[in-house]
């Protein structure tokens, strides 16, 4: 895409989500790390289910380590790797008691099962750091528009990093993930109501339901008809048996 076009692609993006925010619901920079760990490979709500009632109880690293990693364990073992998951968040909260989150990728990194991904969401959402974490939503939103190809997730935050424009750059990966979401589907992208049609390179461009379910039943119909002629063909082909069956040679 060009300047320009890049510009447009999140012009358009901001005036139909003004301010859009992750899905996990936390009440501080704490609750948000944790809920982001529990997220890998895993839906923000299958995680927001798992978590309300457990950041009800706790809000602090050291509340965490003091309900400890069994209790845990169960509390969130509606979610995917919750073993592994539930000892990385008893360790990373031993590493923060009594310290506040850190406000560094560096930093977050450096705790237990925070990724550069985790520690790019935590700085955005919770500092306003203008960080571009990228999921498998951004990923294939970037690859498939053409808006940031890359082979690699470090790729296309790299490229993002270069190309997003002020002011769409604190709240860019945002609009990328809940686009992805919503519109720009894995299996099937809702192309006829997505803002920036025009603007993406995929092709063939998904139609409408009623348009998708009038050429299926076209293609129903014709299939129908070649196999109705097909049956026809056969059946003119075939050839009529013969009553006249050839006598046995007598023996002399």
């Amino acid at each position: 895409m060009t300047r320009d076009q890049v510009f447009e692609f999140f012009r358009r993006l901001a005036e139909a989500n003004p301010s859009p925010t992750t899905e996990l619901e936390s009440g501080n920079p704490y609750q948000l790390l944790v809920a982001v760990v529990l997220s890998a490979q895993a839906t923000d709500a299958s995680v927001n289910i798992a978590t309300r009632p457990l950041f009800e109880r706790i809000k602090t690293a050291r509340q965490m380590v003091n309900f400890g990693e069994e209790p845990l364990r169960q509390a969130i073992k509606t979610i995917g790797l919750f073993n592994t998951k539930a000892k990385n968040v008893i360790a990373l909260s031993e590493a923060l008691i009594d310290r506040e989150v850190p406000r560094t990728r560096e930093e977050l990194q450096a705790l237990p099962g925070v990724g550069r991904k985790t520690a790019n969401v935590v700085l955005n959402t919770a500092f306003g750091e203008e960080t571009f974490a990228v999921d498998t939503h951004v990923f294939r939103v970037c690859n498939r528009t053409g808006l940031a190809p890359g082979k690699t997730v470090d790729d296309v935050e790299a490229k993002l990093e270069r190309i997003v424009p002020q002011p769409f750059r604190r709240d860019a990966h945002h609009w990328l993930i809940l686009h992805g979401r919503y519109i720009c589907k894995a299996r099937l992208p809702e192309c006829w109501r997505c803002p920036v049609i025009d603007l993406c390179r995929y092709k063939p461009k998904t139609l409408p339901p009623e348009e998708r379910a009038k050429a299926s039943a076209a293609r129903t119909a014709r299939r129908g008809r070649s196999a109705t002629r097909t049956g026809k063909v056969r059946t003119a082909s075939t050839p009529t048996a013969s009553h006249n069956r050839s006598r046995p040679n007598r023996l002399p």
